[in-house]
């Protein structure tokens, strides 16, 4: 798939094309996603690949659950990315139901691109291919010290299934629904001290 959309980028018109990750991409993508990575998380062991960046061709484009999407200026130039692949069910605390769940992972945007709308356009890209893949529910996790992600997930219609500490890291669980049965109805708000 290739959409193109327009966003705004400081007051001048820019032309973004987002399109499906290939397997011709990986050499590009990947080491983009690596480096995002190491600035986003500088405290972690930047040797030490997460096992779907280890396995990225077979997590993102082998498996029929996932998919990753990649955003592009008008230049050709990598601007944005996020990803889904099945969901492992690595957090047996949340009592997630049967329903086939994805996870939301590795929504990077270029700084320049920021508050631009194309985080959101990412999402919903991802989202369209989801359902048309008959998944039922999107699950993702982050950290309040990632800067405006909460509320970010937030506006795109998360909500809050937990709030924990995972392996050091206070974590943010959340949740969207997207299939047939949406009855998910957000109960509560987290405030997270700065």
């Amino acid at each position: 798939t290739m959409n193109t959309i327009v966003i705004s980028k400081k007051d001048t018109i820019k032309n973004i094309s987002i399109s499906t990750v290939t397997i011709q991409d990986m050499k590009t993508v990947l080491p983009y996603v690596v480096e995002f990575r190491k600035q986003l998380f500088p405290m972690l062991d930047p040797q030490k690949m997460p096992k779907d960046l280890q396995d990225f061709d077979q997590a993102y484009l082998d498996d029929q659950t996932g998919t990753f999407l990649q955003a592009k200026d008008s230049g050709g130039k990598l601007v944005g990315v996020i990803g889904m692949l099945a969901y492992d069910y690595r957090f047996p605390h949340l009592n997630l139901d049967l329903r086939k769940t994805v996870e939301v992972a590795r929504l990077f945007v270029d700084p320049d691109y920021r508050r631009s709308g194309l985080g959101t356009a990412l999402f919903w890209e991802l989202t369209m291919v989801a359902r048309a893949k008959g998944t039922e529910r999107l699950y993702l996790h982050t950290h309040p010290f990632l800067e405006g992600a909460y509320e970010f997930w937030l506006k795109q219609g998360f909500c809050l299934t937990e709030y924990c500490d995972e392996a050091g890291f206070p974590t943010i669980h959340m949740e969207l629904l997207i299939g047939k049965f949406n009855n998910l109805t957000c109960s509560s708000k987290l405030e997270l001290s700065r």
